[in-house]
């Protein structure tokens, strides 16, 4: 009977389950062992359920004996290949997450949902044997399809997508197929060439563009910061190293912060790189069209891939280079889910894979300084703008004894319309979108709060809805209190509504152009709004730090930060560092042209330590004093960090199943110099969806005395049996909210 066991074929699967193991399975019955490969993704059974399930590994015994097999195999080909299957791995073990979850994270929807890789198979339209031996001049008559013909002897095989793309109609194919000349075969899923994407010659590099270059070397690992002033030519870097990569017959990887970034990024590198294939993952992106790109990317068809945080687990077979924009951005850590940092596995990935990770900020993120700073990564610098730009000039408005109007400065208002009237552009930066961002009753005090959150509803007076920002609870817009029944109702503040309805009336001859969620739902709703900007026409640009990031506009040579002491004075340690991040980028957007280029910045505190280091020094300074600052009190990122969260409807159960969780870790590891706990505490939104959420901190001198311990309280805590209790692991935390 033993001897039977080990002789059995068993399977060994990732089930995207909230448990940290992997489960045994038999081969789906009538189906070949032979035809099985670790990285398919086969149909299993699970707790009633029918689930899709990624095939890790295939042992010959199993500590159970009764096992059920599979049901069936979903693919024939490998989508996780051995290097990505070891990459997840660490994923999961690192963060603590259960492994079938990580994944379901690594795979677009489609795939998730049991799709079929074969089910997007290209169709392509190639030449046959009689079409071959055609002379050029034989469709003379036909001149369409003679023009589809030659096309077809110079490249081999057009897909439909690439017909279209370059201007071939179908009734051209369908008469060459008529006539015997060409036929339809299933090829592999390339991204068409790009619409509209003029290919561009590289401008030449200055001195320090070139330096950066030849430290870079395509042959093998390295991590390096890349510092560089806004406007430096940063991007121009990724292009060069790209270009490297890609003449070696590799793959690129480019990771970008935000979707609203996408479009830009893909113009400018299908410019450059019009012969090469470029896959852009996303959630914007339709359902099949993600599914595509990502199988593209996994075949090795596709040389550029461009996408926000999850496309760091996108496998990639040729990969050769890997490289985080804006790697500041905290949208590079996923909040929830498997709660990872696409910056920090970049550099894991590079590790692997022995290729180069170029890590490039304005304002780099403290733990990437500080690894810089230790010698952990090469750092990487750029003091000059590109061309012929210059830093802009910055100049602090008092506003606290100041009369505002929707909350600008009159003199704020006369600098924007003299720059309008010159021709130029401007931007308003304000980080609220909405009208206001609360409601209030003068006679009584009563202020429209959330009834599932620890927060005021925000008034959106164009919907005529208040609407919270947190779960996106919303109610019509009152008339009168309902504590009181006054109508004496008052908006508190200001939003980037009230801030458009101002400019309109004072700028009505020119365009307001407001950017924030709210105009930017639809897919390439940014790229869109940004036309006229990028076209130099004279406007007014107003919106969020969708504006802060990225953007190259070098007619503006105005920005307005409307608001600069938000996150001055808040109880999260990093909000210091967030604030100087998102004022050095908007400032970054004023004289990027050869015009020159002036920030006004207004602020009820003007002589507050950190806001005039940050202006008078420039962010490099200021980071390093609250590099100091964190050292001095032990924090991120000198000391490793993480969280133990648990929410629940009920507090007193969350904050008791905390209470034991730092119990049982003390048992394991008691406090010390070396390692702190704090907690339970409430998140900074204490409520969130009804539920309250509270937190155990753990600080470690060393990472190495954080996994092992995190190990264990994930272990235990899956024991848990309340269901309306949910618990996570946050390795890394960068959010206290």
């Amino acid at each position: 009977m033993q001897e039977a066991v080990q002789q059995r074929v068993i399977l060994q699967l990732a089930v995207p389950v909230p448990l940290r193991r992997l489960f045994d399975y038999l081969p789906p019955e009538g189906l070949s062992p032979q035809a099985l490969a670790p990285g398919q993704r086969l149909w299993v059974p699970f707790a009633g359920r029918k689930l899709v399930a990624v095939l890790v590994a295939i042992v010959g015994e199993s500590p159970l004996a009764e096992l059920k097999p599979a049901l069936e195999q979903i693919d024939s080909t490998v989508l996780f290949d051995a290097h990505s299957r070891r990459f997840l791995a660490w994923i999961a073990d690192y963060y603590q997450a259960p492994v079938g979850e990580v994944y379901a994270a690594a795979m677009p929807a489609a795939l998730r949902k049991g799709k079929p890789a074969h089910h997007w198979a290209e169709q392509w339209l190639q030449l046959t044997t009689e079409g071959k031996g055609l002379p050029q001049t034989a469709l003379a008559r036909a001149p369409k399809q003679q023009a589809l013909l030659q096309k077809l002897l110079r490249d081999g095989r057009l897909s439909r997508a690439h017909l279209k793309a370059q201007g071939h109609s179908m009734a051209a194919g369908r008469g060459l197929q008529e006539r015997g000349l060409v036929e339809w075969v299933a090829g592999p899923t390339v991204p068409p060439p790009l619409p509209g994407a003029d290919a561009s010659l590289a401008p030449a590099l200055n001195s320090e563009q070139q330096q950066v270059l030849d430290v870079m070397d395509c042959s093998r690992f390295s991590a390096s910061l890349l510092e560089g002033v806004t406007g430096s030519g940063k991007t121009e870097i990724y292009l060069r190293l790209i270009e490297r990569v890609l003449a070696a017959g590799r793959q690129a990887l480019l990771l970008v912060p935000e979707i609203g970034l996408t479009p830009q990024t893909l113009r400018r590198i299908a410019a450059r790189f019009p012969d090469h294939s470029i896959a852009a993952l996303h959630s914007g992106l339709a359902e099949g069209e993600r599914a595509q790109s990502w199988l593209a990317a996994a075949a090795g068809q596709a040389d550029i891939v461009i996408g926000t945080r999850s496309a760091i687990m996108t496998p990639l077979p040729r990969l050769g280079v890997v490289i985080v924009d804006e790697e500041h951005d905290a949208s590079f850590k996923q909040q929830d889910g498997v709660r990872y940092s696409a910056r920090d596995l970049a550099v894991v990935l590079g590790r692997n894979t022995n290729v180069p990770v170029l890590l490039g900020s304005a304002t780099p993120a403290l733990e990437t300084l500080h690894n810089a700073l230790t010698g952990r990564y090469r750092h990487l610098h750029l003091y000059q703008r590109a061309g012929n730009a210059h830093p802009p000039q910055i100049h602090v408005v008092p506003t606290l004894r100041e009369p505002l109007e929707a909350g600008f400065s009159p003199q704020v208002l006369r600098h924007i319309g003299d720059v309008l009237a010159r021709g130029e552009q401007a931007l308003v930066f304000i980080n609220r979108r909405g009208f206001a961002p609360a409601l209030t009753c003068d006679d009584c005090g009563w202020i429209a709060d959330c009834a599932h959150c620890s927060s005021k509803l925000t008034l959106h007076r164009r919907q005529g809805q208040l609407r919270c920002h947190h779960c996106d609870h919303r109610r019509p817009l009152v008339n009168s209190c309902p504590q009181c029944h006054s109508h004496s109702i008052a908006a508190l503040g200001g939003g980037t509504e009230r801030s458009e309805e101002l400019l309109l009336q004072r700028f009505a001859s020119y365009p307001v152009i407001r950017i924030d969620r709210d105009t930017t739902g639809s897919k390439q709703a940014l790229d869109k709004l940004l036309a006229p900007a990028r076209d130099g026409q004279p406007c007014l640009l107003l919106g969020t730090q969708m504006l802060a990031k990225g953007h190259h506009l070098p007619r503006v040579t105005l920005v307005v930060i409307q608001d600069a002491d938000g996150g001055l004075f808040s109880a999260d340690f990093r909000a210091p560092e967030r604030t100087g991040q998102l004022l050095a980028q908007v400032a970054g957007r004023a004289g990027r042209g050869s015009l020159h280029g002036r920030v006004l910045v207004q602020s009820r505190y003007p002589e507050h330590p950190l806001l005039q280091r940050l202006l008078d020094k420039g962010y490099g300074d200021f980071a390093r004093q609250l590099l100091e600052d964190r050292i001095a009190a032990q924090l991120p990122p000198v000391r490793a960090m993480a969280l133990v969260r648990a929410e629940c409807e009920e507090p007193a159960w969350a904050e008791a199943f905390l209470q034991s969780a730092r119990r049982y870790m003390q048992s394991l590891a008691p406090p010390s110099p070396q390692l702190l706990y704090l907690g339970p505490v409430p998140a900074l939104l204490e409520r969130k969806s009804g539920r309250f959420r509270f937190y155990v901190q753990v600080v470690a001198q060393q990472r190495a005395q954080l996994q092992p311990l995190l190990a264990r309280v994930s272990t235990w805590a899956e024991g848990n049996k309340n269901r309306r209790l949910r618990w996570a692991v946050d390795m890394d935390a960068q959010d206290l909210s």
